[in-house]
């Protein structure tokens, strides 16, 4: 049955999902050379968080399986982006921390990203993005409950 609740949520997921492919398209054409919005997305949490994090805090962060964090990694790893150890606890467990380098690509693909993030907001008002805010995080608070 399409009632009007379920007609302004299809609306709202709609506009959420097209914002989102045009937002990923964007940024994987300003990212520096051979980086993906994923190891964009782990260095900037890293280097923001500033402490190491496993591969499975990872995973569930990123809300993504265990494989595909796993492959990031080695990837990044493989560009000297991170270091990944053995924990000195458990050494069934591996603990990852961003490199130097890695911070210099972070600050790089952060350079190149702000500048198409500010221009998008360009023509909206201030009040108008600050307005939406509480809502998506809202939204994306409930998802995290549903998990």
């Amino acid at each position: 049955m399409n009632s009007p609740r379920n007609s302004l949520a299809i609306t709202l997921f709609s506009e959420i999902l097209a914002a989102d492919q045009m937002i990923r398209n964007r940024l994987s054409r300003v990212l520096p050379k051979g980086m993906e919005l994923s190891h964009f997305s782990v260095l900037n949490h890293l280097a923001r968080v500033g402490t190491e994090k496993s591969p499975a805090q990872l995973a569930q962060t990123f809300h993504v399986t265990r494989g595909a964090m796993t492959n990031t990694l080695s990837k990044l790893e493989w560009a000297g982006y991170v270091h990944i150890r053995p924990d000195w606890d458990d050494a069934r467990r591996k603990m990852v921390a961003i490199s130097p380098a890695g911070r210099q690509a972070r600050d790089a693909a952060l350079s190149a990203v702000a500048p198409l993030f500010a221009s998008m907001l360009d023509e909206i008002p201030e009040e108008k993005v600050r307005s939406v805010l509480p809502v998506l995080r809202e939204l994306r608070g409930k998802l995290e409950e549903d998990r």
